[in-house]
């Protein structure tokens, strides 16, 4: 299937993200998974390249590209089978908050060095007892003079440990405001005396992506570091979680095709009984059933595209693509590490990389039991 989504300059893009790709991240994947984070060379590689938040203005540091431009970055990283590093969780989900919130002080402090890679950046929503609950958040920020002061714990932080600025949700107000009032964003400079960074997370996937438990401990902001206006951070939330699902619903898309496409080569090469997998039945079947999942996921994801870049808001079809995608995933790598047998549990194969990597996705950017009732609530049910 031809996509036309894309222009000329989008395609040259994309070879030069693919040679980017080539020269610094394959060589050096197995490090980042021993070391368990992506190396600081790479990010200021990645943004001396273009790659980080290509769509940013030139005046921030951008590329003065458009959405499209990371979402070919996305499919590239997808191509490597490159899960660690966290260009559009960063890029595309943290930095927009800056962007679209920030002052025009905080815009001209933090966008440059993001767009550069010489600040990394991470998101604090979750806690240890809270998940997609956001209303249920129990990190405080009370303010005191021209200062808020932080006390809270936060979990499952992805950058967590490479982190130099955090944007962190926590509640204000007193206990009679209403909880989605209560909320505020506030940026969190890595170096500031209580932010503790306590433990890195091991994971059964995304082995080179650092995920971090965070602790604030009375730790003290100017109150020129509040992110928009306190009280606003759901409604904040609110307006970027759609980009946020849909970068899930592109990864995955991405991810699946290239799992199928390495799969149909290995069932080619592969001999059992004397001819190649692709000449039994079961396996033509298989990799049929595969294709069409991957070919109609396509179709949708780049309908989505289409309308996202041109600005419509889409909570209900983001919602579905990151439900959709994220099981169809799960279904291709399963089928796919089936179709390798025994090969496809072993650690050097890439499909059994992916296996591990992809079970996450139906869990973050909210669980896929949270989409469900996101889309119930669209179609007014």
């Amino acid at each position: 299937m031809k996509r036309t989504i894309f222009t000329e300059e989008h395609e040259l893009f994309r070879e030069n993200v693919r040679k980017f790709m080539e020269r610094e991240v394959v060589p050096n994947q197995e490090a980042w998974i021993e070391a368990g984070s992506v190396s600081r060379e790479a990010w200021l590689a990645a943004g001396e390249a273009g790659l980080i938040a290509p769509w940013m203005e030139e005046e921030w540091g951008g590329a003065g590209g458009d959405f499209l431009h990371s979402v070919i970055v996305m499919e590239e990283l997808a191509r490597v089978y490159e899960s660690g590093f966290a260009l559009s969780l960063h890029g595309d989900i943290i930095v927009p908050y800056i962007h679209t919130f920030g002052t025009e002080e905080q815009k001209k402090k933090w966008l440059p060095k993001c767009a550069s890679g010489e600040v990394i950046t991470a998101v604090a929503m979750t806690e240890p007892g809270t998940g997609s609950d956001l209303a249920a958040i129990a990190t405080r920020a009370e303010k005191d003079g021209d200062e808020y002061v932080l006390n809270g714990a936060k979990t499952f932080i992805s950058n967590g440990f490479l982190a130099d600025l955090c944007i962190v949700a926590a509640k204000t107000g007193g206990p009679e405001t209403p909880p989605h009032q209560a909320l505020s964003l506030f940026l969190v400079e890595a170096d500031r005396p209580g932010f503790v960074k306590s433990k890195k997370l091991k994971k059964i996937g995304m082995h080179a992506q650092d995920t971090a438990e965070l602790a604030f401990e009375d730790c003290r902001i100017p109150k020129e570091n509040l992110l928009g206006q306190e009280g606003m951070g759901f409604i904040m939330l609110m307006q970027k979680l759609q980009q946020e699902r849909l970068c899930v619903g592109i990864s995955c898309q991405a991810a699946a095709r290239v799992v199928l496409e390495d799969t149909i080569q290995y069932c080619r090469d592969r001999q059992a009984f004397g001819k190649p997998l692709t000449k039994f039945q079961n396996t033509q079947f298989k990799l049929a059933e595969l294709a069409t999942e991957v070919e109609v996921g396509q179709a949708f994801l780049d309908r989505l595209l289409a309308d996202h870049v041109a600005g419509k808001v889409l909570v209900k079809e983001c919602s579905m693509s990151k439900l959709w995608h994220s099981e169809m995933l799960g279904r291709v790598v399963d089928e796919c590490v089936q179709l390798y047998g025994g090969y496809g549990y072993m650690s050097e194969y890439k499909v059994a990389r992916a296996y591990a990597d992809a079970r996450v996705q139906r869990i973050f950017a909210g669980t896929n039991e949270i989409m469900k009732v996101i889309i119930a609530k669209q179609m007014g049910l």
